[in-house]
């Protein structure tokens, strides 16, 4: 007989992902205050209408049209009002 009762699934378990990357899509409303992107790091930078916060997380600043690009090479992110 075993001496420890067995836990089944739970021991064996994947961590969680900490769900990092774009939260609205290209073309989308927004309001004021909205989260656009979340992530580690500078992966995505600020673009017209867009604040960045202290961990790195990007959001509209006024309410408009989220717009995805690229300036000089590196993503960004604007709201277009």
């Amino acid at each position: 007989m075993a001496k420890k009762k067995a836990t089944g699934a739970g021991q064996h378990r994947r961590p969680a992902g900490k769900r990092y990357g774009p939260k609205v899509t290209s073309g989308q409303k927004v309001a004021v205050g909205s989260v656009l992107v979340t992530q580690k790091g500078n992966t995505f930078g600020v673009g017209r209408n867009v604040k960045k916060s202290r961990n790195f997380t990007l959001y509209a600043m006024t309410e408009g049209v989220v717009k995805f690009g690229k300036r000089l090479g590196k993503k960004i992110v604007s709201v277009i009002s």
